[in-house]
């Protein structure tokens, strides 16, 4: 018993002897793409996951010449249809309207939380990528496997950045629609019973945008980097070795 855990000491030894710190692959376009992806990963879960708006709407009530506003707040994961609207007065409803029992239109939460969740994973995968390039690039190259399970991770990543960021993009814009040019569309009251409602302001959403940009950015890191990771691979050397083989031409024998 003893001998084995003496033997898996030693083992764990060799790997912890395998730690060389090396800036240089930071240097190199292997890792300083990674670093451009960690920094753009920090971007997209930020600019999406911490955005917070409101919207609201002017209400003009049959002989009252003073309009009352009405305004809905809303945030990340955009479950919109969980948001009532209120009034900003504090005396009686306007209009005799229960305006809290109108909500908005709309449930974005799972393109938004699909994509800040990836975010945050692609975010993870790379420090423990810089860690294993700088502490562990001998390893790294020594390793056959490794390299490979980084390429497949890229590839699968780079599509995965343009499928997240393409249905988080087509929710932005139906956000945007919910959330002004068709609100007063979705509230009944409005042009009942001498109701007039006229639009109000809306938070900009340039947040919003910035994350489908930097999604996209993403999705072009990942794609460019990943012939940078195959170069890493035995894939590389064996395509280098038919290349050289095939162009080879073989010495003329003796007569």
């Amino acid at each position: 018993m003893s001998h084995r855990v003496s033997q898996r000491i030693s083992r764990f030894g060799q790997r912890m002897s395998g730690l060389q710190i090396n800036l240089s692959p930071l240097k190199e376009p292997l890792g300083f793409i990674k670093i451009l992806q960690w920094v753009a990963a920090i971007f997209s879960f930020a600019t999406c996951g911490g955005f917070k708006g409101k919207t609201s709407f002017k209400a003009s009530c049959p002989g009252q010449t003073k309009n009352e506003t009405i305004e809905a707040a809303f945030a990340y994961p955009f479950r919109l249809n969980q948001v009532s609207l209120h009034e900003t007065a504090t005396q009686d409803p306007p209009c005799d309207v229960t305006w809290s029992s109108y909500f908005l239109i709309g449930d974005f939460s799972s393109s938004a939380q699909f994509y800040v969740t990836f975010a945050v994973l692609v975010f993870l995968y790379c420090i423990a990528a810089l860690v294993l390039y700088i502490g562990y690039m001998n390893l790294y190259r020594e390793s056959r496997k490794i390299p490979f399970t980084d390429f497949v991770i890229t590839l699968i990543a780079a599509f995965l950045w343009l499928v997240s960021t393409s249905a988080w993009a087509k929710a932005v814009t139906d956000i945007k629609m919910t959330t002004g040019e068709n609100l007063i569309g979705q509230i009944d009251s409005c042009n009942n019973k001498g109701v007039q409602c006229s639009s109000g302001s809306v938070t900009n959403m340039g947040s919003l945008n910035v994350s489908v940009i930097f999604g996209f950015l993403n999705m072009i890191l990942w794609g460019g980097n990943a012939w940078f990771v195959y170069k890493e691979t035995s894939l590389h050397g064996q395509s280098n070795v038919s290349t050289h083989g095939a162009g080879t031409v073989a010495p003329p024998t003796g007569m």
